[in-house]
């Protein structure tokens, strides 16, 4: 396949990853989250035109280790490096800019499929968080899985990106490229 075609395959699957993280922020947060809240919901439109009040703090249990939440994370990953300061939230969006950069080259520069999906994930799961950040100063966070009153740190479907992005990078340096 010629390299042009595959990076607009791959670009793709980052922009997709995009729609599908602000979408499912969007159905979470307004179809579940808010009407529980006893809040109007704002439809999708008016979601991606205007950003809506924050809602607080609510949850959702589907299942007894699962449950939906509203957590506003304006840390990184997993609530770490959590500030209001106004030096941290440009920290907070202008270092995953830069590292996007620095994939989106890599990306180029890729000859492997796997390596590329991988890279892509994680472009896509950065963005998808960055939008979050420049819309509401924080990152919207709403799966939560727990058990015996333990909780893993809420998360989103871009979170959830990155991170099997990185997993298969490393996979794949570790298993799949050439030793030189």
């Amino acid at each position: 396949m010629k390299p042009l075609i595959r990076h607009i395959l791959l670009l793709n699957i980052a922009l997709d990853i995009v729609i599908l993280d602000q979408l499912s922020k969007w159905g979470i947060t307004e179809l579940a989250l808010r009407p529980n809240t006893g809040e109007e919901s704002v439809g999708i439109i008016d979601w991606i035109t205007h950003a809506p009040e924050r809602i607080s703090f609510t949850q959702i249990e589907i299942l007894p280790f699962f449950s939906l939440v509203m957590v506003w994370n304006q840390g990184i990953s997993f609530g770490l490096l959590n500030q209001d300061g106004d030096i941290g939230a440009m920290i907070l969006l202008i270092l995953p800019l830069i590292i996007t950069a620095i994939f989106l080259i890599w990306l180029f520069k890729t000859n492997s499929w796997l390596q590329g999906i991988a890279i892509s994930l994680v472009i896509g799961g950065a963005i998808g968080n960055v939008i979050d950040r420049l819309r509401f100063g924080a990152v919207i966070d709403f799966l939560d899985f727990h058990i015996a009153g333990y909780h893993w740190p809420a998360f989103n479907l871009a979170d959830s990106c990155v991170v099997v992005g990185i997993a298969l990078l490393i996979f794949h340096s570790i298993f799949l490229e050439k030793a030189t």
